[in-house]
């Protein structure tokens, strides 16, 4: 039996739980749910800037993500788009424990993200925030699974943006971003 309960385009609460026990909600709308895989929208309300490198990228109010989470993965996913579908980029949240109950997606966040960039710059982020060195943090698994990630990312990617051009077209969410 598959435990969340919500219909498509039906109020979805993602909770992410920080690695230092804060607990950060936000609601979205439930675009598939499978037995090990869950897929959202978030249209975003208020513009956020992140530094990437010697830049840094802005997500505009009024630009969506779709957000991709899997029970099986040390990882999740947020593609970006902005009011016209545009790709702003791709952020990997290092996760584990993501489980999906009621019409809640949880996920304890591992601190380290990767951001990528449309032409597939990619940056490592929140590193200077861990208690320990990349390397030892939870005995190395959070490195090992960025770097997973890295390795995969061509194929994630495609994948993603696949889904971008077809069952999450712009042209989907049109009505919502009005």
């Amino acid at each position: 039996m598959f435990p969340l309960h919500a219909d498509s385009w039906g109020e979805v609460i993602e909770r992410k739980m920080r690695y230092d026990g804060e607990v950060v909600e936000h609601t979205c709308q439930l675009l598939n749910a499978q037995e090990e895989q869950v897929v959202l929208f978030h249209k975003i309300e208020k513009t956020f800037t992140m530094i990437a490198g010697d830049g840094a990228v802005t997500i505009p109010k009024g630009s969506y993500t779709t957000a991709y989470y899997w029970k099986n993965r040390p990882y999740n996913v947020y593609f970006w788009r902005d009011h016209q579908g545009n790709e702003l980029g791709s952020y990997f949240n290092m996760v584990r424990n993501t489980w999906f109950e009621d019409q809640k997606v949880i996920f304890e966040d591992l601190i380290i993200d990767l951001l990528v960039l449309p032409n597939g710059a990619f940056f490592v982020l929140d590193e200077d925030e861990l208690p320990e060195s990349l390397t030892t943090f939870e005995h190395g698994s959070v490195r090992r699974a960025l770097e997973d990630v890295i390795d995969s990312l061509e194929r994630i990617l495609d994948q993603v943006r696949s889904d971008a051009e077809g069952r999450y077209h712009h042209t989907l969410f049109e009505p919502i971003l009005k």
